[in-house]
C-alpha cells in the first residue's frame, strides 16, 4: 500500500499539471503577450510530449530498471516545473512545458508496471488499479481550484513551483521504499514507430492550432497536414512488420481494450475543451478573478472527488459497464446545457452543467484503466496501461486544438460579447463526445466483448486477465 501511495503521488502531480495551468491562462496571456494559439500551445506542448513518449519510456524502464527511470522522471519533472516558473517569454514557457512532460512520461507507465508487479492477486490488483485510476480524476478535479488560489496569491509561476517540493518528497520515498525491478525479457525499442508517432501527433496538432492564423491552404499547414496523414497511414503498416512494436496491433482485437482507448480519447478531449473554454469564459467574459473562476468550478471538482474513488470501487466489484454508462450520460447532459451559454447565463445553469461534467468525468477514469488491462497477461499490463495513458493525452491535446480552434475562429467582435455564442460549436462537440462514450461503454462490456479479451490473452500466450472484475462474465474454462 505504501508503494501504491508513492506511485499515486507521482501520478497526482502529473495529472494536476494537466488542469492547473488552464486557470492561469488569462494571466499568462497578459504577462507574456500570448495570442490564442499560444495559449493552446502552453497546454498541448505538455500533453503532446507526454503522449509521444509514454510508450518509449515504458520499454526503457523494463530494460534499465523501473525505479531508476521513475526517479529520473521525478527529477526531470521538478526541473521542468522550476524552469516554467522562471520562463521570460511564451516560447521559453512552451519549451519548459515540454521538459516537464519528458519527466512526466517516465512516471505514468512505470508506475503502472510497479503496481501490477506489486499486487499479484487479481482482486487486489483490480482494486489497486481502481485507486490509481481514481487519482487521475482527483488530481484533475483539484487543478482549477488550486490553480485559482495559487495565481491569486503568488501569480502564475506558483502553479509550477508547487510541484517542486512534492516531486522531491516522492523522489526520496521512492529511493527508500520502492524496490528495483526489470522485465524478465525487456521489449526491444521501436525507433521508427516512435518517430512516426511524434510526426503524427506533433504535425497534426500544429496544423489544427496554426491553421486559422496561417491559412488552411498555406504551404506550411498543407505540409504539416500531409506529414501527419502519411504518418497515420505508415504507423500501423510499420507496426505490423516489427517483432516487438511500440503498440502491438493484436491488442486492438480486444473490444474492451479498443473501447478503453477510444473512451480515453473522447473523455479527455471533452475535458481539454471544457477547461479551455470555461477558463476564457469565466475570466474574459464574466470578468472573474482567477480565484473566483476556480471557486466556480467547485461543483465539478466536488463531483469528481466523490465519483473518482466511487467509480474505482464499483469497477473493482462490479466491472466497468455502470461507470461508463453514467459517464456518458453526465458528459452529454453537461454539453447540452452549455450549448445555451450566454454572457449573462444564470448561475444555476453553470453550476448544474459543471456538476454534471464532474460527475461524468469522475466516473470515467477507473473503467478506462481497468478495461485497458483486462484480458492482458501481467507482462503486458504495463504496455496496455501506457496505451491508455497515451490515449488520454492524445485526447486532451485534440480537445484543446480542435475545440479551441473551432471556437476562437468563430468569435465575432469583442470577446466579451462574441465568445459565448461562438462557444456553442465547442459545446456541441463535447455533447457528441459524451454520446460516443455512452455507446462505446454499452458495446464493449457485453459477453461478446469479454470473449474477445479472453481471445487476445490466449494469443499473447499469457496468464488469465489481470483485472478479475472486468471479466467476471466469462466462465473460467473459457479464460483458460
Amino acid at each position: 500500500m505504501l508503494i501504491l501511495a508513492i506511485c499515486c503521488l507521482s501520478l497526482f502531480i502529473v495529472g494536476l499539471d494537466n488542469t492547473v495551468v488552464n486557470i492561469a491562462l488569462p494571466e499568462i496571456q497578459k504577462d507574456l503577450d500570448a495570442p490564442a494559439s499560444g495559449l493552446q500551445w502552453i497546454i498541448d506542448a505538455y500533453t503532446l510530449v507526454l503522449a509521444s513518449l509514454l510508450m518509449l519510456f515504458g520499454s526503457v524502464a523494463d530494460r534499465f530498471g523501473r525505479r531508476r527511470v521513475f526517479q529520473t522522471g521525478l527529477l526531470l519533472f521538478v526541473l521542468g516545473s522550476l524552469l516554467c516558473s522562471l520562463a521570460p517569454s511564451l516560447e521559453w514557457l512552451v519549451l519548459f512545458r515540454a521538459v516537464q512532460a519528458v519527466g512526466g512520461s517516465m512516471l505514468n507507465p512505470v508506475a503502472m508496471s510497479i503496481i501490477t508487479n506489486t499486487f499479484t492477486e487479481p482482486r487486489e490488483r483490480a482494486r489497486a488499479i481502481g485507486v490509481w485510476g481514481g487519482v487521475v480524476g482527483i488530481s484533475m478535479a483539484l487543478g482549477p481550484l488550486l490553480g485559482g488560489f495559487l495565481v491569486h496569491a503568488a501569480g502564475w509561476p506558483a502553479i509550477f513551483l508547487i510541484n517542486v517540493p512534492v516531486g522531491l518528497v516522492a523522489f526520496l520515498l521512492t529511493a527508500r521504499y520502492v524496490p528495483e525491478s526489470r522485465a524478465p525479457r525487456a521489449r526491444r525499442l521501436d525507433p521508427v514507430g516512435q518517430l512516426l508517432m511524434v510526426a503524427l501527433l506533433g504535425c497534426g496538432t500544429a496544423a489544427i492550432i496554426e491553421g486559422p492564423e496561417h491559412g488552411w491552404t498555406s504551404p506550411l499547414i498543407l505540409g504539416l497536414a500531409t506529414t501527419a496523414l502519411v504518418a497515420l497511414v505508415a504507423f500501423p503498416l510499420w507496426e505490423r512488420r516489427v517483432a516487438e512494436p511500440l503498440v502491438d496491433p493484436r491488442f486492438f482485437r480486444s473490444a474492451p481494450f479498443t473501447g478503453a482507448t477510444l473512451t480515453a480519447v473522447c473523455a479527455f478531449a471533452a475535458l481539454g475543451g471544457f477547461l479551455f473554454l470555461n477558463t476564457l469564459y469565466l475570466q474574459d467574459v464574466r470578468g472573474y478573478s482567477p480565484v473566483e473562476a476556480g471557486l466556480w468550478t467547485l461543483p465539478m471538482a466536488g463531483m469528481m472527488l466523490v465519483c473518482a474513488p466511487l467509480s474505482g470501487r464499483i469497477v473493482g466489484s462490479r466491472g466497468p459497464r455502470g461507470p461508463l454508462v453514467l459517464a456518458g450520460i453526465g458528459l452529454t447532459g453537461s454539453g447540452l446545457l452549455l450549448t445555451r451559454l450566454a454572457a449573462d447565463s444564470p448561475p444555476v445553469l453553470l453550476l448544474v452543467a459543471y456538476a454534471l461534467f464532474g460527475f461524468g468525468f469522475g466516473m470515467v477514469n477507473a473503467p478506462i484503466t481497468n478495461a485497458a488491462v483486462s484480458g492482458m497477461p501481467r507482462a503486458q499490463a504495463g504496455v496496455a496501461a501506457a496505451v491508455a495513458s497515451t490515449s488520454r493525452q492524445v485526447g486532451q491535446s485534440l480537445g484543446v486544438a480542435v475545440i479551441g480552434t473551432a471556437v476562437t475562429s468563430a468569435v465575432i467582435g469583442p470577446v466579451v460579447t462574441g465568445f459565448a455564442p461562438a462557444s456553442h460549436v465547442g459545446w456541441w462537440i463535447v455533447t457528441g463526445l459524451g454520446v460516443a462514450i455512452l455507446v462505446i461503454g454499452l458495446v464493449t462490456t457485453t459477453a461478446w466483448a469479454t470473449a474477445t479479451a479472453a481471445g487476445v490473452a490466449a494469443r499473447l500466450g499469457g496468464e488469465p486477465p489481470v483485472a478479475r472484475a472486468a471479466v467476471r462474465e466469462a466462465p473460467p474454462e473459457r479464460l483458460r
